[in-house]
């Protein structure tokens, strides 16, 4: 957990100068990038270094994506809606991080704990379909 977090500090400092080069879609699209290399790494077996690193991309790669996505709002929804959904894209982003992690210990408990990676997997995957989605729509609108 703390390679974790380690990598979502030292990404959000980096964020600062890769965002000057980058929009906000580029930048959430680079740290699903980032996930996904964190995540096949975690599913190597057996090896610890892998492990180590693959946490610690998975932080690096977080680290963009939440302040990515509010800094996008009004361009995505609109400046007369954007205090509303930043309001529910905060909600929504509490609710996961309280319920996500009792979910997957049922998980763990009834399966196993090896399926960790593919479980953030799926969450990545679903995060990625979605904001494509937004993205497109919002191109569409305008």
């Amino acid at each position: 957990a703390s390679l974790f977090y380690i990598g979502i500090t030292a990404g959000r400092g980096l964020c600062g100068f890769v965002n000057l080069r980058l929009s906000d879609d580029g930048m959430i699209r680079l740290g699903q990038g980032v996930v996904l290399v964190g995540l096949a790494l975690l599913f190597i077996p057996g090896s610890s270094l892998a492990l180590y690193i693959g946490l610690g991309l998975v932080g690096l790669g977080c680290a963009p994506i939440y302040p990515s996505i509010i800094h996008s709002t009004p361009e995505h929804f609109g400046a007369s809606r954007s205090q509303s959904m930043i309001g529910l894209e905060m909600a929504c982003a509490y609710v996961g991080t309280t319920a996500a992690p009792p979910l997957f210990g049922l998980i763990a408990n009834h399966l196993s704990i090896a399926l960790f990676p593919a479980y953030l997997l799926a969450f990545l995957a679903l995060m990625f379909v979605c904001h494509e989605l937004l993205v497109k729509r919002a191109g569409a609108a305008k």
